[in-house]
């Protein structure tokens, strides 16, 4: 048996300048920072009896042929690393899966990747294991989604990931353990309730790509001063930058946002915050926010029966695999 454990993330600011069509038209290209999560995909791969693949997700899939498996990125995982036949797949997520914001499918994609070149007796490093799953994700299932979430769970840690033409470069932050545990103690997280496609909202727009492009450079700049930010501590700044980030990402896309999206984030920065995000493509899922160590008191107080709430857990590791007995 085969067991990998791969994070999920959370972006402060940069997020849609890692998709193809403006990182690579770009000269700068794009750029994200991000976090990965204590919170995690763990991926079991097991050797059946037989030769059929059984898949254990939200549903069981028992297939002869891997090629009749409906789970996309199981089937594209098991063909790009050989293993076809005769295996017993689980994927188990501390978070629900889908329309969280904090990059869970591509979490999979990374994870099941890890799990399956191990079962080959293979090693992956982290660049391998995010090359694939963009090659899955974007270019095999043509899901109009960036390359942020595959090299953040890959990769693992908080870093500002650049995407050009050419070449993605992960550059880990150089984040002292004070503020590491400051931001622990200021960052939550906070479950709408609410779920949304991704891949949906991100093929939407109202706007000319002029006024698009226009927009996603701004959020580059974002990114770039958001480095600053967390490296010298100045986390109440940042907390700002996510308002105005959350406002500029807002203007997207219709979807990116909704009466009930906005309620909460009115309600967030009432009791306090000093900025929140919807984290993701929008539309559901998680708000990022920030506010003193004693907001959180309040936010559970006040948000805790209605909403689930998450302290930021950072991860600094990428996918690992946990248990080979093979």
């Amino acid at each position: 048996m085969i067991i990998s454990r791969t994070p999920l993330r959370a972006s402060f600011c940069g997020g849609g300048t890692d998709i193809d069509y403006f990182s690579h038209a770009e000269e700068e290209g794009g750029m994200v920072v991000s976090t990965t999560l204590q919170s995690y995909i763990h991926i079991t791969v097991n050797k059946r009896f037989d030769d059929r693949v059984r898949v254990s997700y939200s549903k069981m899939e028992l297939v002869d042929n891997f090629e009749d498996l409906e789970h996309e990125l199981v089937r594209e995982a098991m063909r790009i690393t050989g293993i076809t036949t005769g295996v017993e797949i689980t994927t188990i997520a501390d978070i629900p899966s889908r329309g969280t914001g904090l990059g869970s499918s591509s979490s999979v994609t990374v994870g099941l990747l890890n799990a399956l070149h191990a079962f080959a007796g293979h090693h992956a490093s982290p660049k391998q294991l995010a090359e694939e799953a963009c090659m899955i994700e974007i270019e095999i299932l043509n899901q109009p989604i960036g390359r942020q979430d595959q090299y953040a769970a890959a990769f693992g840690g908080i870093n500002s990931i650049l995407f050009t033409a050419d070449r993605v470069e992960v550059l880990p932050l150089k984040i002292n353990k004070n503020i590491i545990k400051r931001m622990e103690a200021e960052f939550s997280l906070v479950f709408t309730g609410l779920s949304r496609s991704a891949s949906k909202i991100l093929s939407e727009t109202s706007d000319s790509l002029e006024t698009k492009f226009k927009r996603l450079r701004l959020i580059r700049k974002q990114a770039l001063s958001s480095i600053n930010m967390l490296e010298s501590g100045e986390l109440e700044e940042l907390g700002k930058l996510l308002a105005n980030t959350w406002e500029l990402k807002r203007q997207l896309s219709q979807s990116v946002s909704n009466d009930e999206l906005d309620i909460i984030y009115d309600n967030l920065m009432n009791l306090g915050a000093n900025g929140a995000k919807l984290l993701g493509a929008g539309g559901g899922g998680f708000f990022l926010v920030h506010g003193s160590p004693e907001f959180r008191e309040k936010l559970l107080l006040n948000f805790g029966k209605d909403y689930k709430i998450l302290p930021l857990r950072l991860d600094s590791y990428g996918s690992q695999i946990i248990y080979n007995a093979i």
